[in-house]
Parts: C-alpha cells; sequence; structure tokens
C-alpha cells in the first residue's frame, strides 16, 4: 500500500497525538489541523503538518482543497462529561453542529473516508448489562454523550461517507517512547487524577460508593492509548480496502472498580495515595464494559498493553515526566 495520507482534527489532544505518532511510525504522511483551545503544540509532532486553525476556520477548505487526503480522523470535541450537564448547549454546537459543518466541507472536497471519535457513554447506564456490544440499545445520559449519538446518526444518514465510527471506553496511558500524553489540569479521568495526587500528596476523590458493585465504586473498561492508536491505523486501512462502513467498541471486554485501580496503583507507586469518598458526579454511569468481539474480528486487531499495572506505569512516568518540564 502507498504511503497514507491523514488528515487528524484535535491532533493537539491527547489522544490524538497520540495517534499521530502511532500514523508517523507506520509511515504514514500526517496533517494536524487544531486550534489549541483544549489541545497543545507541544504535544504536535515535529514531523506532522500543523495547522493552527478551528474546524470552522476558512483555512480548512484551503487544506482541503490543497491536499488529497486518503482518511481524515475527527477526534476534534468537548468532552469533559460533568461541565456537559451544566453547558448542554457548548457541547451541542461544538460537538455536533460545528462537525457536521466540518463534514460538508470534506464532501465539497471529495473526502469522503472518515473515522469518527465517539464514546462508550451513548450506552448509558443499566443495572441489568455487564457488557454492551455494537448493537446494544444507545441510552445516552449526559449531553457529552446525546452530542456525540447525534453526529452518529447524522454520518449513518448521509450515504456519500465510508465511516468508521470508534466508540472508546476508558482511555489511560501514554506513548510508550513518552512523546505525548494526557496534559490538561482540568481533566476529570481517574488515572490522570491518581497520577496527579500521588505526585501532589493529595488524596484522590471517589465519586460514588454505593453503586450496584462489589466495592460501591464505579467500573469502568479500560483501554491504553496506544492501542486504541492502532486501531486507528487499522481501521484507516481497512476503509480503504473494504470501503465498508463500520461501527467498533474500543475496549478490552472486561472493567475494573475505581477502588481496584486505586490499590493496583499503590502497589506499583512509591507514593501510596489515600482518597475520600464523594457524591456522584451528574451524568456518570455505574458500569460500562466493552464487547469487543466485532473489532477482533473485523479488523484482525490485537491488545498489546492490556495490563493495568503497564497501563498505570506509563501514565504516571508521563506525568512525571510534565511536572518535570
Amino acid at each position: 500500500m502507498t504511503k497514507l495520507k491523514i488528515l487528524l482534527t484535535g491532533g493537539a489532544g491527547y489522544i490524538g497525538s497520540c495517534t499521530a505518532n502511532i500514523l508517523l511510525d507506520h509511515g504514514c504522511e500526517v496533517f494536524i489541523i487544531d486550534d489549541l483551545s483544549t489541545g497543545h503544540k507541544k504535544l504536535v509532532p515535529k514531523k506532522s503538518n500543523f495547522y493552527q486553525c478551528s474546524i470552522q476556520s476558512n483555512k480548512v477548505s484551503k487544506i482541503l482543497e490543497e491536499n488529497n487526503f486518503d482518511v481524515v480522523m475527527h477526534f476534534a470535541a468537548f468532552i469533559q462529561v460533568e461541565e456537559s450537564t451544566k453547558y448542554p448547549r457548548k457541547y451541542i454546537k461544538n460537538n455536533y453542529e460545528n462537525t457536521v459543518k466540518f463534514l460538508k466541507k470534506c464532501k465539497k472536497y471529495n473526502l469522503k473516508n472518515i473515522i469518527i471519535s465517539s464514546t462508550a457513554a451513548v450506552y448509558g447506564n443499566s443495572s441489568k448489562k455487564k457488557t454492551f456490544n455494537e448493537i446494544s440499545k444507545l441510552n445516552p445520559s449526559n449531553p457529552y454523550a446525546k452530542s456525540k449519538l447525534k453526529i452518529e446518526k447524522y454520518i449513518k444518514k448521509n450515504k456519500y461517507f465510508n465511516f468508521i465510527i470508534l466508540r472508546y471506553f476508558n482511555v489511560a496511558g501514554a506513548d510508550l517512547k513518552l512523546r505525548s500524553g494526557q496534559i490538561s489540569k482540568k481533566s476529570t479521568h481517574l488515572i490522570k487524577k491518581l497520577c496527579q495526587s500521588s505526585l501532589n500528596n493529595k488524596p484522590l476523590p471517589i465519586f460514588g460508593s454505593d453503586y450496584l458493585t462489589k466495592d460501591g465504586t464505579a467500573i469502568r473498561d479500560y483501554i491504553h492509548v496506544i492501542d486504541l492508536a492502532n486501531i486507528h491505523y487499522l481501521a484507516a486501512k481497512y476503509l480503504l480496502k473494504k470501503n465498508k462502513s463500520q461501527i467498533f467498541n474500543c475496549g478490552y471486554g472486561y472493567g475494573f472498580t475505581v477502588k481496584e485501580v486505586v490499590d493496583t496503583f499503590n502497589k506499583i507507586s512509591k507514593n501510596k495515595i489515600n482518597y475520600i469518598y464523594r457524591d456522584r458526579r451528574a451524568g456518570d454511569v455505574g458500569v460500562l464494559i466493552s464487547n469487543s468481539n466485532k473489532i477482533k474480528k473485523i479488523l484482525k486487531w490485537k491488545s498489546k498493553y492490556e495490563s493495568l499495572k503497564e497501563i498505570l506505569k506509563s501514565h504516571l512516568q508521563w506525568e512525571k515526566k510534565i511536572n518535570n518540564e
């Protein structure tokens, strides 16, 4: 296969930048659009072609006109669940309306292969279901998830695009060469907060101790960001070879409670952390675990980094690195 030419929106963010590095490792030509409202210039790989602009900018039309991209990977979005419950309109406007405008530009310039970042949160909460597959009932419980479901529905109705929708479960870890990872100080991701608490010697708040789980804390299916980045590369190759649209769960198929994650972290870290229980956060769900059989079968994806200890170690190493810069 000839060298793939790939456009990433939001490529200066956590998952986008990790994916950009992996695509470059695979020999792809990488172009990144990011307005740096939540992304960081230091995460942009030097070998990529970077444009500092939003997906609404007039520059985008020029970029699309001048380049014959094979695939676009759309990462650009607001992702904070709790914030979305306070400002639902902000999330619908950015994650849905702005994305629709961007996709119309892609169509105008004949870019039809689209990989969309979605979320497992579209499944919502269920006390009955332990795992969710791609045809499970969708019941988003917060505006962030609703905004992602709206864009899923839009692209499924639009017959022009060949698309792959990737529903991320809980993404964690960092690039193994420490080229990229999570930077945001406002992140609500458990493992990011865990590392910060350890390095700052502060207690970790655990939101919710009364879920219907073995220890009362919420259960999540964690996926290493580099496994997820490799999924994007496989998805791009699949789209170009098969010309067939798909939806895939991105997770390992099993989960850990928040308390189990904390206990495992304390086994690998010199700085043991304490925790304090707080009320549940608005919009959070109790159990969210993937059924990932479809992606393993169709994309022939095999996870490489699913050890929870390895996920935690890479995340902690990254956190130490950025703390020392």
